[in-house]
């Protein structure tokens, strides 16, 4: 009976650490250690793709985001759009440079990134910005009809949400 105990034990414990074990997996959007989140806001907007011609044949090439930045409250604090660029409303911007890309968990959802802070400007929030995450990513995949031959050059604005988190090592 004790050693039954004792093995049941050893099985639960061996459980717990595996759980454990795999919350702690990173995954390869998370930003770097030591980094911690300034800002956290709700993209709203639009993919803009355009109908190209490309090796393969026509296809919907990306050409920007465009959304507007909401915080907790519901209020626009900035604008996110091509470079990619985010404009803080106190004058500040900044602009990403894509490390890793991972595909959302939603199956017709842009993937989730994570960007290296650049090139800030201005004196506000964004120029602490050291890593940028987009997650919770909802829409905004490129149209999987209406680009071939006779539509070159059509433009198709896709909807989408995501959350935006804005790192640095410095609170």
């Amino acid at each position: 009976m004790w050693m039954k105990r004792t093995n049941s034990l050893h099985l639960l414990f061996a459980a717990i650490l595996s759980v454990a074990a795999a919350a702690q997996v990173q995954s390869p959007t998370d930003p770097p250690p030591g980094q911690r989140a300034i800002l956290t806001v709700t993209g709203k907007g639009v993919q803009i793709y355009t109908c190209q011609q490309s090796a393969a044949g026509p296809q919907w090439v990306l050409q920007a985001p465009e959304a507007k930045l909401i915080d907790a409250s519901g209020k626009p604090i900035g604008t996110h759009g091509a470079g990619p660029i985010w404009k803080s409303n106190d004058g500040s911007t900044v602009k990403g440079e894509l490390l890793q890309k991972s595909p959302s968990p939603e199956g017709t959802s842009i993937p989730w990134l994570l960007l290296k802070a650049v090139s800030p400007s201005g004196s506000g929030i964004m120029t602490r910005v050291e890593f940028i995450r987009r997650s919770d990513t909802h829409g905004g995949v490129s149209p999987t009809t209406g680009c071939d031959a006779q539509h070159l050059n059509a433009v198709s604005r896709v909807p989408y949400t995501a959350t935006y988190t804005f790192y640095s090592a410095t609170p």
